[in-house]
């Protein structure tokens, strides 16, 4: 690489070659310290300013011969050697200027329009639910009809719990907005706040992140803010053998049989509410009367199908892969089935049940059956605490199927619903 320096100007410039067999070959000016001209071997021609710092080469293109002068060039280099000696990087300097003018252009931009960019960037690396909860941050409220629900009830959709704080612009969104918007919607519904507030802050830190939303957001907005939240109490609702027959009598009037069947099955297996509506049909084996569930323990465990639920999974048209099928949610299996569920639990006169009650209900109604405790755990797919239970305790599905079935009759027979014997559940289902 040449190192000979020369005076800068016009025409000496104009003759510099790079030299035979180089990649690139650089010429001092001598009157600017740091100042070169990088030549190419097609001929192009740059200043560039180099110089050490911080016990680093560091070089710094600063614009092609033919658009800068070579006086406004030198002034450059001298600018550059300024900010080298007061120990100032010029890369970081000239990013955090140009993030200062995008954020000009970005300001008003509105929170929503990030939050849907930081969803398309995120979501490949989230689960469904995820995702789901995301979007239902900032639906729009309004009145529908909903899947679920008997015929001629509506619902109000309420407005997503963040609509309106991501409605403004994310400039705007402070530390201060954020404590007034918390304290006025955890008086309401503290569960989702909290959810929400989770999510906001992981929000916000994705965009404090990104080069072209730096200087416009305020990282701090939800720091320390979870104090503001009520303790988290542990949930107890369960089904008591007494409510059954109310409980089905009400969820069996559920006018979707997809949702009236996904919750009767969810009771009856004690499962995880996603696990459960992921169910596809082609883990239903109707000849060996099992079914293999996406476990989010293990991976994946296989489950008896009890008369009853194997005649409800029967009963239900094959509309995709999904046995829990929805025509309208893109994952086309149910997602919400929640809404159908309150309605009829409050038509039934019950106290409030959340889903995961329900497989609460299992495990505590199977204790009426005097079933081993271990076992109703595997049907559930809780993870083995034990010592036995992980290293020495590996049931058949027969043995599971044997219990299972004396649990769900016990359900049935407080229901007032007759329990099908396999044989039966086929015929009927042929003849419905």
């Amino acid at each position: 690489m040449a190192t000979k320096k020369i005076g800068f100007t016009a025409p000496k410039i104009s003759v510099l070659r790079c030299e035979s067999g180089k990649s690139q070959s650089i010429y001092w000016d001598n009157k600017t310290p740091g100042l070169g001209v990088r030549i190419t071997p097609s001929g192009n021609k740059a200043f560039i300013f180099q110089t050490w710092f911080n016990d680093t080469n560091l070089r710094i293109t600063i614009g092609d011969v033919e658009s800068w002068a070579i006086d406004k060039a030198q002034a450059e280099a001298r600018r550059l050697k300024v900010l080298i000696d007061q120990g100032i990087d010029p890369r970081e300097q000239k990013a955090e200027l140009k993030a200062k003018a995008l954020a000009r252009q970005l300001r008003g931009i509105s929170g929503l329009e990030v939050w849907k960019e930081y969803i398309a960037d995120r979501k490949p690396q989230w689960s469904e639910r995820h995702l789901f909860d995301h979007n239902d941050m900032v639906k729009v409220g309004g009145s529908k009809v909903k899947r679920g629900l008997r015929k001629g009830m509506a619902k109000t959709k309420q407005p997503g719990i963040l609509l309106d704080l991501l409605s403004q612009p994310i400039n705007e969104i402070t530390r201060e907005k954020v404590t007034l918007w918390l304290k006025r919607e955890v008086q309401k519904r503290p569960t989702r706040t909290r959810l929400a507030l989770a999510l906001l802050r992981a929000f916000m830190n994705w965009a404090g992140d990104q080069t072209k939303y730096r200087a416009l957001v305020d990282v701090t907005a939800c720091n320390r803010l979870a104090r503001e939240l009520p303790s988290k109490q542990a949930k107890d609702d369960c089904l008591q053998k007494e409510q059954l027959k109310l409980w089905f009598d009400s969820v069996k009037q559920i006018n979707n049989p997809v949702i009236s069947h996904y919750l009767q099955i969810l009771l009856l297996t004690g499962a995880r509410r996603n696990e459960l509506a992921t169910l596809q049909w082609a883990d239903v084996d109707t000849q060996w009367h099992t079914a293999l569930i996406r476990d989010k323990v293990e991976g994946n465990r296989k489950i008896p199908l009890t008369p009853y639920v194997e005649y409800l999974i029967n009963s239900l048209p094959r509309t995709n892969q999904f046995v829990f099928a929805s025509p309208t949610a893109k994952s086309k299996h149910i997602t919400e089935p929640r809404i159908g569920h309150k309605q009829a639990i409050e038509s039934a006169g019950l106290p409030p049940l959340t889903l995961q009650g329900l497989r609460r209900s299992f495990g505590t109604l199977a204790e009426w059956t005097e079933c081993p405790v271990g076992i109703s755990a595997q049907i559930m797919g809780h993870k083995p605490s034990a010592l036995a239970e992980k290293h020495y305790r590996k049931r058949e599905i027969s043995l599971l199927r044997q219990w299972h079935t004396i649990i769900e009759k016990f359900i049935l027979d407080e229901a007032g619903i007759p329990q099908p014997k396999h044989g039966e559940n086929r015929l009927r289902v042929i003849r419905n």
